[in-house]
């Protein structure tokens, strides 16, 4: 059960709870699905034309891309700034869930709202995601420079990497991108969890009680685990698809001021703020270049997204057992 629900005796009780299966669901989704991010932001930083007809840069497909970071990298290159992105991830699920669970709460008891309505979800679910956002950004900037940089490495390490950014470019250069990613974050989180609440009813609530209240005219039962993957996944593609420029943007301006480090993947951009960034992208690659890694992404959203909605459950559900022993 995602969200507070007094009547489900799958729910858990305390932003605590909530944290540690949000945390421990980031983790195990960041494990599985660093490779696909990998490929999404290479293929993000592109400035010539991502494609396989009309192939200008150094990646032009999935396969390729795949292919050509194995040969020149090795395989630990689908796994670079992995310890960032994975602190991210523990960061984020638990900020978010956390979040999430006591907005659903104060709902409940503040509001004449049902707590479990897509409406309410998407509300919360955007909230949530933008302090998780904040609160973890400078480890976001982190993830993209390391999942950036070829070789030789400009970062030998994170902590190099920290003193380094911090010696150069000052504070200010961990929160680039941040009010795209805000921008975006919002109406993505948002629409996961709405699209989540909605799939959940249409594949069939586990029990009436639960669904009281909710979007619930079952018409194409799933069984538990495989439902809350199922759901997660079509859940992820949707929000990702109708937010997805936002988060080129945000990785477009977290490597400004690591030109030097990209030079051999090709050419390179340097953008004045968020404005100019939409506006030079426009002019200069078209409204394609604005879904750049759009294939991947996808991919990762499906995979990531389902995985996240699942394991979340399934902690959930492990941490409602161990109390009631």
């Amino acid at each position: 059960m995602v969200g507070y629900d007094p009547r489900s005796s799958n729910a858990v009780r305390s932003p605590e709870e909530a944290a540690l299966a949000g945390s421990a669901a980031g983790m195990v989704t960041r494990a599985l699905i660093s490779p696909l991010d990998v490929i999404k932001i290479r293929f993000q930083l592109q400035i010539e034309q991502v494609s396989s007809r009309r192939p200008e840069g150094k990646y032009w497909g999935l396969v390729q891309a795949s292919r050509r970071i194995l040969r020149e990298e090795g395989l630990p290159a689908f796994w670079k700034g992995h310890v960032p992105a994975q602190l991210l991830s523990i960061c984020f699920g638990a900020v978010q869930f956390a979040t999430f669970e006591t907005l659903t709460e104060v709902v409940h008891k503040n509001t004449t709202y049902s707590c479990q309505t897509a409406g309410v979800h998407f509300v919360c679910g955007g909230l949530a995601a933008c302090s998780a956002t904040v609160a973890c950004q400078p480890l976001d900037t982190l993830r993209t420079r390391f999942a950036a940089q070829g070789e030789p490495k400009i970062y030998r390490n994170l902590r190099h990497a920290v003193f380094t950014m911090y010696g150069t470019e000052g504070m200010f250069t961990f929160y680039r991108g941040l009010v795209p990613t805000l921008v975006a974050v919002f109406p993505y989180a948002g629409l996961q969890f709405f699209s989540y609440n909605i799939l959940k009813g249409l594949t069939g609530p586990q029990n009436s009680k639960e669904s009281k209240g909710s979007f619930s005219t079952s018409v194409l039962p799933i069984p538990g685990g495989l439902q809350s993957l199922m759901c997660g996944s079509l859940s992820g593609v949707i929000s990702k698809t109708l937010t997805y420029p936002f988060d080129l943007f945000k990785k477009r301006l977290q490597v400004a001021g690591f030109e030097e480090a990209r030079k051999h993947f090709g050419q390179v951009r340097t953008y004045q703020g968020f404005r100019d960034c939409v506006v030079r992208i426009a002019r200069e690659e078209g409204i394609r270049g604005f879904f750049k890694g759009l294939s991947p992404s996808l991919v990762k959203a499906a995979v990531s997204t389902g995985l996240t909605f699942f394991t979340y459950e399934v902690f959930v559900n492990l941490l409602v057992r161990l109390k009631e022993n």
